[in-house]
């Protein structure tokens, strides 16, 4: 007796089906280290800062495969939010934004002339810093939407003189749309004096738009620590960058830091351990022999090192969690750090196994291993901290 079984299966045009079976069918391979991102910490943190300034836009900066945690994992969290426009820093990354957020992108950095053709114009605006961009967008015919950035006092880039730029370029502003006047402050994490100065040459310089009959739309001066300084109800925009992530961007002794100590830190790093070895009194590990017991210990090793953004200043300085069951216990780096490995001392009684894992940064922020302590330890920022985590580590949402 023959049984004919049917079923209904579902029509894909020849382009879709055969990248759907690959990835239906290639191998799910299990990573050694992730990085996991709080999507529900990203969404109170922009909550917090819009609260802030309620009449103002964000624009969540992503550049730099935002800050670390993942240009398209944020793209995805950012999808599920109100937010409008995306900043990113370069090309690559505006390719990729464009292709995960559904909305507006905006490309804060410089590119070659002949590379602003191939931008998704329909959703992309782009800062103009001088006459060869402007130039350069003027002549694609395709209405570019721009944002002058001017330099208020920073001085590393953007318009000095806005009037007599007007002037010398007269000739295309009816070929563009100017959609935003921007500028960067200089002392990033305060409210001094130069801050002041670059706020009243950046106000003139939208005072002297306004008399050419240009209303922008979106006037942003300030950046993380700006949404907290900042009060003037002409900035339409804020680019907050650091503290979308949860990191505060003030130090402890300003006046706006236990205010923005209400940011939540939204990532945490994971490693497993892939080797334990026993160690006797008077035993070296790793390069140098920078690390010796002085007395019978174990020691594990993870696959995390300098390559994958474990910066060598924290051999045997820093701390980390190892997991064991629902207990956290308290490990030490031993030795220098290597390239793409680092060993943990995890003392003579822990039970630590090949497949353990490690917490290499908590989100906690009073833990040891928060980001902002292990960047104290080697006398930089959670900035760099960020930033250096490699981009092939897996990201994952939670």
């Amino acid at each position: 007796m023959t049984v004919l079984i049917t079923a209904k299966v579902k029509c894909w045009p020849n382009n879709m089906l055969i990248p759907y079976l690959r990835q239906l069918l290639k191998p799910k391979y299990q990573t050694l280290n992730r990085i996991e991102i709080d999507g529900t910490a990203i969404k109170n943190n922009l909550e917090y800062l819009q609260l802030i300034q309620p009449q103002a836009n964000l624009i969540p900066v992503l550049k730099s495969n935002a800050y670390g945690h993942g240009l398209k994992e944020m793209c995805r969290i950012l999808n599920k939010t109100d937010v409008k426009m995306v900043a990113v820093d370069s090309f690559p990354e505006a390719q990729i934004a464009a292709r995960y957020f559904k909305r507006r992108i905006l490309l804060l950095g410089e590119m070659p002339a002949a590379a602003y053709r191939h931008l998704p114009w329909s959703r992309t605006e782009v800062c103009v810093y001088n006459g060869a961009t402007l130039r350069a967008v003027a002549d694609l015919g395709v209405k570019a939407k721009i944002h002058l950035f001017v330099n208020t006092g920073m001085n590393r880039e953007g318009i000095k003189d806005l009037p007599a730029f007007w002037t010398e370029h007269k000739q295309y502003w009816s070929q563009v749309e100017i959609k935003g006047l921007c500028s960067h402050l200089a002392d990033a994490e305060g409210d001094g004096s130069k801050n002041k100065e670059q706020q009243k040459s950046f106000f003139s310089d939208l005072d002297f738009l306004n008399g050419q009959g240009c209303q922008p739309e979106w006037v942003h001066l300030g950046n993380s620590a700006g949404v907290f300084v900042l009060n003037d109800k002409r900035l339409t925009a804020f680019r907050p960058g650091i503290a979308v992530y949860g990191y505060n961007p003030f130090a402890e002794n300003s006046p706006y830091y236990v205010q923005a100590q209400k940011l939540q830190p939204a990532l945490r790093l994971i490693s497993t351990v892939v080797s334990v070895q026993k160690l006797e009194a008077g035993e070296s590990v790793s390069y140098n022999a920078a690390y010796r017991s002085t007395e019978p210990t174990q020691i594990a090793v993870i696959p995390f090192g300098y390559y994958e953004g474990l910066d060598r200043r924290l051999s045997n300085l820093a701390c980390f969690q190892l997991m064991a069951g629902n207990n956290k216990i308290k490990v030490s780096l031993a030795g220098n750090v290597c390239m793409n490995l680092c060993c943990l001392n995890i003392g003579r009684e822990a039970a630590a196994v090949i497949g353990s894992e490690v917490i290499l940064v908590s989100p906690v922020k009073s833990d040891y291993n928060s980001l902002e302590n292990l960047a104290k330890l080697q006398n930089s920022i959670p900035y760099e901290l960020l930033v250096k985590f490699q981009a092939n580590i897996r990201r994952k949402i939670i």
